[in-house]
């Protein structure tokens, strides 16, 4: 993955430069590499907490024994998770480098690097990273947070998710907790992001912000975790922590453009697990799909509420044929279940596997009917205007 570059155009009339994560090393020498993103300081996040009264208790006691001392906003050190839970989790986070591929030649070809960060998954060497953090990678190497260096012996990656598996030949390795159900997250919670940001020795960096939002739809085949952590280039593939030092996300994106500031996207533990899984079982992830192409309504596209149908605009298969539908039918639900996106096609299809069959609520030349299909295998729906691959060059969306 080279070096400088930018964004998706989407044509939403929305311009902003969106800064996929992972970087290149010769991001130091560009003449245009500027870092978008500046780096994110706990200003006055204390200050609510300001005048707490904090006791420590002995065990078997039932009363506070010693008040401790505290500092400027009035919280004490100890009482402060956050050093305990990255010095807990730093362990399980590691850095992956490489050369980029496709670029030869030049005295300085051996700066010619790019690097992402990873998660340990299992003590036997199973990391997960992003896709992108991956692709195009040659040489690549993972070091740990003791500074061993290993070899990458096998790779399987998943360009829709932006997730990718990789194997080390390493023993006793501390993989990461990660946490249950999305559904359980709160807007305004406390949560870390570890990774490599900038430059390679910069391993293990951490920075603390809070989720800002939840179930984003941005340039993605599944919803995002958004926050305010400085995610940086580089941060690619690192967790997003929460205070119990579960893996809440895998740090993947964000947003950088001139007036933007913090916001950063994660892929959720459900869809990772759901991903890794997949990959673990088959090398690649067998998707279920309902045959045809769908066309999100225009509110949904510039994001306002409304429970408009999608649209069929092709059908693909030959099951979906054969279960009546034609373009121009609109979708509403698929067995029970509303969708107005394509994105909540996708989060519903987690439950199925190819070969399932699904009762649809659609409507066809003026009548509302229920349809029977076999759902085949095949891609997520993403929207037309989202390009596959590398976004580091993207500019706009």
């Amino acid at each position: 993955m080279g070096m400088g570059r930018s964004g998706i155009a989407r044509g939403r009339n929305i311009l902003l430069g969106m800064l996929l994560l992972s970087l290149s090393a010769s991001a130091f020498i560009s003449a245009s590499g500027v870092v978008h993103g500046a780096v994110y300081r706990e200003q006055g996040e204390l200050a609510s907490e300001r005048g707490a009264v904090v006791n420590v208790m002995k065990a078997g006691q039932a009363g506070p024994v010693q008040k401790e001392s505290r500092g400027q906003w009035g919280q004490s050190a100890a009482a402060d998770p956050v050093p305990q839970i990255i010095s807990r989790v730093s362990p399980s986070v590691v850095g992956i480098i490489g050369k980029a591929g496709g670029e030869t030649g030049g005295p300085d070809d051996r700066y010619n690097l790019t690097h992402g960060s990873g998660i340990i998954v299992s003590a036997d060497g199973w990391i997960i990273t992003n896709a992108h953090v991956m692709t195009g990678l040659e040489k690549a190497v993972v070091v740990t947070s003791d500074g061993t260096s290993y070899n990458i012996t096998d790779t399987y990656s998943d360009e829709f998710s932006d997730l990718a598996l990789v194997k080390i030949k390493a023993k006793a390795l501390r993989p990461a907790t990660f946490a249950g159900s999305a559904a359980k997250l709160q807007v305004g919670e406390k949560v870390i992001a570890i990774g490599t940001p900038i430059s390679f020795s910069l391993r293990n960096s951490a920075t603390v912000g809070v989720i800002s939002g939840l179930n984003r739809s941005v340039d993605a085949a599944y919803r995002l975790i958004q926050s305010d952590t400085a995610i940086n280039p580089g941060n690619s593939g690192g967790p997003l922590v929460n205070m119990k030092g579960e893996v809440l996300g895998v740090n993947s994106m964000k947003f950088a453009a001139v007036g933007v500031e913090n916001m950063g996207f994660s892929i959720p533990a459900d869809t990772v697990k759901y991903i890794m899984n997949q990959l673990l079982q088959y090398g690649e992830v067998r998707r279920p799909s309902l045959g045809v192409e769908l066309e999100e309504s225009w509110p949904v596209i510039v994001g306002l509420p409304g429970q408009e149908p999608l649209t069929v605009t092709k059908v693909l298969t030959a099951e979906a044929r054969k279960a009546g539908i034609t373009a121009g039918d609109a979708l509403y639900a698929i067995d029970g279940h509303r969708v107005t996106s394509l994105v909540d096609v996708n989060e519903l299809f987690r439950q199925y596997k190819p070969g399932a069959v699904v009762k649809l609520l659609m409507q066809s030349d003026g009548d509302i009917v229920a349809r029977s299909l076999v759902l085949a295998q095949g891609d997520p729906l993403v929207s037309a205007g989202k390009t596959e691959g590398d976004a580091d060059d993207q500019t706009t969306e």
